[in-house]
């Protein structure tokens, strides 16, 4: 009985020709992408972070394989433009006991049709912390890693932008 219940969504899905992100993306860097992380000097330990969520990213997002730049369909620069921590919340007595943290990526590109270009994305976390106290490294690489996810992910979206007016036309 529940598969009947999601066959309606289903067909309004096929029926309108909805396509994912990926297939987009997909479209435009092709099946084996070349991955290259800059290290900042400002940051190294964060682009070991930035390099993990960019492998996760192209093989599960993507649905692609990295190999040697000489095999590639493509290939992604990325470095670590900016990271930011701002608070956003307050306790009475007036210390700090929420951030947001930015990360800013630049990414260059070559596509599989041998265009290139760069897109900039940015990614954000909310954390909080104790009352009175300093933002732990725990708290600081997890709020980078998982700001650096949704930097990533916003780079995807504008990528499949690009794939999508490519098909268009």
């Amino acid at each position: 009985m529940r598969p009947l219940l999601f066959l309606p969504l289903i067909l309004f899905f096929v029926s309108c020709g909805y396509k994912p992100t990926m297939f987009y993306s997909k479209e435009v860097l092709g099946d084996n992408i070349y991955v290259e992380v800059k290290t900042s000097l400002k940051d190294p330990e964060n682009t070991v972070l930035i390099r993990d969520a960019v492998n996760e990213a192209v093989i599960t997002r993507f649905r692609s394989r990295i190999v040697p730049r000489k095999n590639a369909d493509s290939t992604l620069t990325m470095s670590l433009k900016r990271v930011t921590f701002l608070p956003i919340q307050y306790d009475k007595n007036g210390y700090v006991i929420a951030y947001k943290t930015y990360v800013d990526l630049l990414t260059q590109y070559r596509d599989r049709a041998g265009h290139r270009g760069a897109i900039t994305s940015r990614g954000d976390y909310d954390f909080a912390i104790e009352s009175n106290s300093v933002i732990s490294d725990t708290k600081r690489f997890e709020a980078i890693k998982n700001a650096s996810y949704k930097a990533i992910d916003e780079f995807i979206s504008k990528l499949s932008v690009k794939g999508i007016k490519s098909d268009n036309q």
